[in-house]
């Protein structure tokens, strides 16, 4: 028996924010279940301990996008990444999860056998560069929605051209020196918005280069409503009070930006009026052609973009790239930014599952040729779940709810003795009309993604809702064995 691959009862793929939210989920709600977790790199994290960009925070509250089970205990809400790293490793090794990992497995290939009603998972172990082989009854993918190879890169004309250096957030060099250097940060999102206010102060100066607006939304980074909970109430019940009081605020402000979304365009300027002052035009460079939530806001705790742009350390320029120089970049408007350093902020590179191939029986899986089964299964794709977050609310939420539905999963597969479930498609369900994955959300990173993601029908279960409080009762109380689950032995 030694020639076998070991095995597990469930195989995580990725420790990240995700991964360790499954682990813990694993051990308490499934504890005859044997869980493994493999992980590319060389530590937990993911996310939060990938990225090192100046300033890199959190653009979610820790109430939500922190555990459900494990209290956010910093004073500051909108943390930064090294606290939020700090969280994660925290919550691995207060249970045990980091026990449970195994580190520099990439996995790249994952293969199921009806036959044995198990998954063949091939591993590169990025250490040694040999190859590993495990096998597994469950296979449970929290390795994230992004490439961790890199990010989103255009290829800029005249790039080859620039004197200077050219860095993308996602391989931030630990060496970089930007003190007293004139910066072009090109992007609008979260990233863009993050950095400029982080490298202001050192900086000679720092240009937040854009095509076009987004929204910004000013939050405290101290929350004083949860600060003042926490004084009167028992910490796991003040983090559940806060929680639920930031899940409904944030609920209602994406509902009414699908109902009367002219009334939250209002708002959001209003804030960046406020900010900037009544001298300040806002209409060129924080005015967007598109309604809130149609792309993600971009949050800025206390305000501190418009600080920086007040204080002169840094300006927003709203135009397109016509080259980049040896000295900077030309506008297609003729303007020159001069630059010592261009940092591309342009975006993530989205993937499906973790960049790994899969095969069912032998027939290669094209996930866009797929239906979604609640946004986190894939029709005729057998013992498989995926974790993906919100757009519209914190990741963690969902990773909560996707964990607590496989643990019923797991647990409603022992009671009937079923070794198999495979989402399928009902007779009725047969010439469903075809949706994106993701409706209505129009930012550039997930419509460049989008032909590849499965598709969502026009009912339940084949929804993909990214509606945190309608799955909160699908994903928790919804029955099991629905008609669509098929389950055998």
């Amino acid at each position: 028996m030694d020639h076998l691959p070991p095995h597990t009862d469930v195989l995580i793929i990725g420790a990240g924010i995700s991964g360790i939210g499954a682990g813990y989920y694993m051990q308490t709600e499934c504890p005859d279940r044997s869980y493994t977790i493999l992980e590319g790199r060389s530590d937990l994290g993911g996310t939060w301990d990938l990225f090192r960009y100046p300033g890199i925070r959190s653009d979610s509250d820790m109430y939500t996008l922190g555990y459900s089970f494990k209290p956010w205990k910093a004073e500051k809400a909108i943390a930064d990444g090294p606290s939020i790293l700090s969280y994660v490793r925290e919550t691995a090794q207060e249970n045990g999860i980091d026990k449970r990992i195994r580190f520099n497995r990439r996995a790249e290939r994952a293969e199921w056998s009806t036959e044995l009603s198990r998954w063949t998972v091939t591993a590169m172990n990025t250490a040694t560069g040999s190859t590993e082989v495990r096998t597994c009854s469950f296979l449970f993918m929290c390795s994230g929605y992004y490439s961790y190879k890199g990010g989103h890169e255009p290829d800029f004309p005249g790039a080859d051209s620039f004197a200077g250096q050219i860095v993308h957030p996602q391989k931030w060099p630990e060496s970089l020196d930007y003190a007293d250097k004139n910066v072009v940060v090109i992007g609008s999102g979260a990233t863009a918005v993050t950095l400029v206010p982080a490298m202001a102060p050192e900086a000679k100066h720092v240009t937040m280069l854009q095509r076009s607006p987004s929204y910004m939304a000013v939050r405290p980074s101290v929350d004083p409503i949860a600060q003042r909970i926490r004084k009167f109430l028992p910490e796991r019940v003040a983090h559940a009070a806060i929680r639920t009081k930031n899940v409904r605020f944030t609920d209602g402000i994406y509902r009414q930006t699908r109902s009367n979304p002219d009334m939250v365009k209002e708002r959001l300027l209003g804030m960046v009026k406020d900010e900037m002052g009544s001298d300040y035009d806002i209409d060129p460079h924080f005015t967007p052609s598109y309604n809130p939530w149609d792309q993600r806001l971009c949050l800025v705790p206390d305000g501190d973009l418009f600080t920086a742009i007040k204080s002169g350390d840094a300006t927003v320029v709203t135009d397109h790239i016509d080259t980049f120089t040896t000295t900077g970049i030309r506008l297609t408007s003729g303007t020159e930014l001069d630059a010592d350093i261009i940092v591309t902020a342009t975006g993530l590179q989205l993937v499906t599952l973790g960049e790994m191939d899969f095969v069912v029986d032998d027939e290669p899986v094209d996930f866009s040729k797929t239906w979604t089964y609640r946004g986190l299964g894939y029709s005729d794709v057998p013992n498989l779940i995926s974790t993906f977050g919100y757009i519209n609310a914190s990741w963690t939420l969902r990773v909560d709810l996707t964990c607590q539905y496989v643990t019923r999963l797991l647990n409603h597969m022992s009671k009937i003795g079923a070794t198999r479930c495979t989402p399928r498609l009902r007779p009725e369900d047969a010439n469903m009309p075809e949706r994106p994955w993701i409706d209505d959300f129009s930012s550039g990173y997930m419509q460049r993604m989008m032909p590849m993601l499965p598709r969502q029908g026009d009912r339940q279960p084949w929804l993909n809702t990214q509606r945190y409080v309608e799955e909160r009762k699908t994903l928790r109380r919804a029955a099991i064995d629905d008609g669509v689950m098929q389950f055998s032995a």
